[in-house]
C-alpha cells in the first residue's frame, strides 16, 4: 500500500553513487555570498566542495611521469629505469630527491634499496660463479646465460625469467627484488624487460608498473569507475569531490571512495566497516513499512520525502519519528539528534551494550533512509519527465519552461546526499557544544530538504517562484553546514 504521494529518485546508494547532473547545476548557479547586490562568482568562495583537478588519459599521465624521470635521470646521471625506481620510492617528490642527493648522494641511493655498492661475495657464491653454476637451478651454463643486478648476485636468465613471471602473476611489479637471500635490491624496469620474452607477461608487467607509479604519486588517482582508464590529477591532496569526465563517476580524491562530505575519510571507513559488520543486526529496520500512528494501518514508503500522508485517514506525519507533521517543523532538532543517556557510564555492561546498539541504530536508520529516498526520488523524476513530455507534445509549454524542475531535482539529490553523510559524522562526534551546533544545522538542512522534496513531488501545482526560493534556502543550509564542518 502507498503511504504517501511521493515517488522519485536520484540514484545514489552507499555502494554506487551516480551524480548525474550535479556538475551542470553548479556550473550555472551563482549564489550570493556577499551582499544582496553582489554575487560572488568565485566557485572556491561559493562551494566548500570545489576542487581544482583535471582528467588525464594514460598517454598524458605517461608524459607527465616521464618529464620527472628525464629531469632526475639527467641530474643524477642514471638510467631512466633507475630514476623511475627512485621517484616511485619517494612518492615522486622530485625536488625533495634532488635536495637530498645534493646533501648526501649515497644516502638516497642506499635508502631506496635500488643501487648498492658491489657486495663481497661469499667463497661459496664465488666458487659457483667461477664455475658458471646458477645458485637457483644448480645448472652449469655459459657466462652469457647469466645476468645480475647492481648487488652482484648472478643467476641464469631462465631462473630470472621464472622469478619475474611468478612475481608478476601475483601482481608485483615495482616491488620485484633480487632472488638472493636477504637481498632487497629492486629490479629496474629495463632489466626485467630484458629478461621477459613472453609478450603477454611484458604487457602485464608494464600495466602493473604504470599502476604502481600512479598509486604512489600524491597528485594522481585512478578513476574507480568500472573499466575506466582515466586518471584524475589534483595538486592538492584533499578530500574533495571530483567527477570523471568520461564515465561520470563521483568520488573523494583523497581516499578514492564514494564522496562522503562532511565525514572525513577515516571516519567513513570506520562507519562502512561497522555497517558491514552489524548488517544482520540492522536488517529488521530495513523494512519499507510502518504503521500509521493514527489509524495504525500498514503503510509503505514509496517516495523520497519523509513528509508522509496516510492514504486511509490522511494523517500527516514524519516517517522517521512518526511525529505529527503539523508540529514537526519545530521538532526537527529532536528528530535527527540522538539523546545520550547521561548515566550510562554507571549502568551494567549489558545496559551499556544495549545503549550502544540503540545509538547505532538511530544513526543507521537515518543513513539508510536517505539512501533509499534518493532512489525513490529518481523514480519520481522519471515519471515527471514523462508527464512533462506529454505536456510539451500537447503544446502546454516547452522543455525550457520546465527546466527549473530538473535543476531542483538535481539540487535535492545533492542536498540529500550531503545529509546522508552527516549521520556517520554525528555518530562519531564527541558530545559538547560543537556537536550541538552540528545537530542544529543538520536538522535545519533536513527540514529544508523535506520541504523541497514535497514541493518537487507536487511540482505541477507548485508555484515556480516558491520552488526556486526553496532551492535557494536548501542550498544555503547545505553550504553553511559544509563550511563549518567540512575537513579537507
Amino acid at each position: 500500500m502507498s503511504g504517501a504521494e511521493c515517488e522519485s529518485e536520484m540514484d545514489c546508494s552507499d555502494s554506487d553513487c551516480g551524480d548525474t547532473g550535479y556538475e551542470d547545476y553548479y556550473s550555472t548557479q551563482p549564489w550570493d555570498n556577499e551582499t544582496e547586490n553582489h554575487i560572488d562568482y568565485n566557485p572556491q568562495h561559493r562551494d566548500p566542495e570545489y576542487a581544482v583537478y583535471e582528467c588525464l588519459r594514460v598517454d598524458e599521465v605517461e608524459r607527465l611521469l616521464n618529464e620527472n624521470v628525464e629531469v632526475l635521470s639527467t641530474n643524477l646521471q642514471i638510467t631512466p629505469s633507475l630514476a623511475k625506481l627512485y621517484l616511485h620510492a619517494h612518492d615522486w617528490a622530485l625536488q625533495d630527491i634532488l635536495v637530498k642527493y645534493q646533501n648526501n648522494a649515497s644516502n638516497i641511493i642506499n635508502d631506496s634499496c635500488i643501487k648498492l655498492v658491489q657486495t663481497i661475495e661469499s667463497s661459496f657464491h664465488s666458487n659457483f660463479h667461477r664455475s658458471n653454476i646458477c645458485l637457483v637451478c644448480l645448472s652449469s651454463l655459459p657466462t652469457d646465460r647469466f645476468s645480475n643486478l647492481s648487488c652482484g648476485h648472478s643467476f641464469c636468465k631462465e631462473c630470472w625469467g621464472t622469478h619475474f613471471e611468478t612475481q608478476i602473476s601475483q601482481g608485483i611489479s615495482t616491488g620485484i627484488s633480487c632472488m638472493a637471500n636477504d637481498c632487497n635490491i629492486l629490479a629496474p624496469e629495463d632489466f626485467v624487460l630484458s629478461i621477459l620474452t613472453k609478450p603477454i607477461m611484458r604487457e602485464r608487467y608494464q600495466q602493473f608498473v604504470f599502476r604502481d607509479y600512479v598509486k604512489s604519486h600524491p597528485q594522481l588517482r585512478f578513476c574507480p569507475g568500472p573499466n575506466c582508464q582515466i586518471v584524475i590529477r589534483s595538486k592538492e591532496l584533499c578530500a574533495k569531490r571530483v567527477i570523471c569526465n568520461v564515465c561520470k563517476t563521483v568520488f573523494c580524491f583523497r581516499c578514492g571512495m564514494n564522496y562522503h562530505a562532511p565525514t572525513d575519510c577515516n571516519t567513513i571507513k570506520k562507519w562502512l566497516t561497522k555497517c558491514a559488520d552489524d548488517s544482520e543486526t540492522a536488517n529488521y529496520i530495513s523494512a519499507h513499512t510502518k504503521d500509521c500512528p493514527k489509524c495504525h494501518i500498514c503503510i509503505e514508503k514509496n517516495g523520497g520525502c519523509n513528509h508522509m500522508q496516510c492514504y486511509n485517514c490522511k494523517h500527516e506525519f514524519c516517517w522517521m519519528c512518526l511525529g505529527d507533521w503539523k508540529t514537526h517543523g519545530s521538532e526537527y532538532y529532536e528528530c535527527s539528534r540522538y539523546k545520550e543517556n547521561p548515566n550510562i557510564a554507571h549502568e551494567s555492561v549489558h545496559a551499556q551494550a544495549r545503549e550502544a546498539l540503540k545509538k547505532y541504530l538511530h544513526y543507521y536508520e537515518r543513513w539508510e533512509n536517505h539512501s533509499k529516498s534518493l532512489k525513490l526520488e529518481e523514480q519520481t523524476l522519471e515519471k515527471t519527465k514523462l508527464r512533462i513530455n506529454k505536456k510539451v507534445m500537447n503544446s502546454s509549454g516547452t522543455w525550457i519552461d520546465w527546466q527549473h524542475l530538473f535543476e531542483a531535482a538535481s539540487l535535492l539529490a545533492r542536498c540529500r546526499y550531503t545529509l546522508q553523510y552527516t549521520y556517520p559524522y554525528a555518530y562519531y562526534m564527541e558530545a559538547g557544544p560543537r556537536k550541538e551546533l552540528f545537530e542544529y544545522q543538520q536538522a535545519q538542512l533536513e527540514a529544508e530538504i523535506e520541504n523541497l522534496s514535497w514541493k518537487i513531488e507536487r511540482a505541477e501545482t507548485t508555484d515556480r517562484g516558491d520552488l526556486e526560493n526553496q532551492m535557494d534556502i536548501a542550498e544555503k543550509r547545505r553550504i553553511t553546514l559544509l563550511k563549518d564542518f567540512l575537513e579537507v
